[in-house]
């Protein structure tokens, strides 16, 4: 199998950087995404549970999006897995090849060596004992030399092998490809259907003030909700309560970023400006890349972390004395409740919402808002 067949096969050449090479991380990697579909699928799942509305119906087209979303992630993981295999395997061909013609040369110019010796070489010249001695010696060069010949033509022999193992190997890999092609750009186009999907369902509500209405109303009713969750976190008793080394209302003003990122929507009262509807924002919203590691912003222990209605995955961190920060819009939750966290731990990862990458942060006293900028030692902008 020669090179230019791979390269005619590798239409993603490109791609062969995105690839993982230790084994461990494509496996890694591709476990999270298995994940991901399954806390996608249990999303969707407790959606069928809730009463019907606008975000109900938004959210199940965005679990939607973002469950093919994770398959087209696997699918494209596993074809740039395989063409940095195939890259890997011809240039082992490469190798192999380069060596066998070098043996092949050497070999020639022994054989021709030979042919010009001939089969008695310089014995008709002997005149003396020294050049009998000379003789010998050189016969026993020639032996050395018959030697070495019959290695390089063992090693040929080896190499020969090798190289049609590779080509094999190499046949089987772009049938492979071939197929991850096929399956990558199925998952591609029914991810394109999703994003439609979405597009259009955001366009209805935009321009339609009854829907616009009917999703800010389902809105005030998530957010009493949440805060109904709260008031029943707080209201507990709990023998194992968080205790802090040090008072968390001392942090104000000095808190660090929970994520790398700027700000999609400050803390209060905002109004629509084409409908004039108003709703309230107990937190703020934080543009930032998909997947960005989000971390603890103090040391707590988590109450609460699973996905939430509209709020999508979320952590409630007690910081005690009835502090309490919370992170939602997670894409995946890297702690579990009743773990007890240090500042700058890592806890979940940006997830995407209907207007791009978001992590919704908030914090709280017993179950009233703050602004979280007023907390933070670098605001936000």
């Amino acid at each position: 199998m020669k090179l230019s067949l791979l390269t005619a096969a590798l239409t993603g050449a490109s791609l062969l950087a995105q690839a993982p090479s230790d084994p461990a991380v494509l496996k890694r990697r591709l476990e999270a995404l298995k994940a991901r579909q399954a806390q996608v699928d249990q999303q969707l799942q407790d959606l069928g549970r809730r009463r019907k509305g606008v975000l109900v119906d938004l959210q199940g087209i965005q679990l939607q999006r973002d469950r093919v979303r994770a398959q087209t992630e696997s699918a494209r993981l596993q074809r740039d897995a395989t063409l940095a295999e195939a890259d890997a395997l011809a240039k082992q061909q490469v190798a192999i090849q380069g060596e066998l013609d070098s043996l092949r040369g050497e070999l020639k110019k022994q054989v021709r060596w030979m042919q010009a010796e001939g089969p008695w070489g310089e014995l008709g010249f002997l005149t003396s004992f020294e050049d009998f001695r000379q003789y010998l010696e050189r016969g026993r060069m020639l032996a050395w030399w018959r030697l070495q010949e019959r290695k390089r033509l063992d090693r040929i022999r080896t190499l020969q092998g090798e190289l049609s193992q590779k080509a094999e190997a190499m046949k089987a890999l772009l049938t492979q490809l071939q197929g991850q092609q096929q399956q990558l750009a199925q998952s591609q186009a029914a991810l394109q259907v999703q994003e439609d999907r979405l597009q259009a369902a955001l366009d209805h509500i935009a321009e339609d003030e009854q829907a616009q209405k009917q999703a800010q109303s389902e809105l005030q009713e998530e957010a009493i909700q949440l805060e109904r969750l709260l008031g029943n976190l707080i209201g507990k008793k709990r023998p194992d309560a968080f205790v802090p080394s040090a008072r968390f209302e001392g942090l104000r003003g000095d808190l660090p970023e929970p994520v790398a990122g700027s700000l999609a929507e400050s803390f209060g009262e905002h109004l629509h400006p084409k409908f004039h509807t108003k709703t309230v924002q107990t937190g703020v919203l934080i543009k930032a890349d998909l997947g960005a590691p989000v971390r603890a912003v103090a040391d707590g222990k988590v109450v609460f972390a699973e996905a939430y209605q509209s709020y999508g995955p979320m952590v409630i961190v007690d910081h005690g004395d009835g502090w309490y920060s919370l992170y939602t819009h997670l894409q995946s939750l890297q702690v579990a409740k009743g773990q007890v966290l240090s500042g700058g731990e890592q806890l979940g990862e940006v997830g995407d919402t209907v207007d791009g990458p978001r992590l919704g942060f908030e914090i709280r006293h017993l179950a009233k808002p703050e602004d979280p900028q007023k907390w933070l030692k670098k605001k936000y902008r």
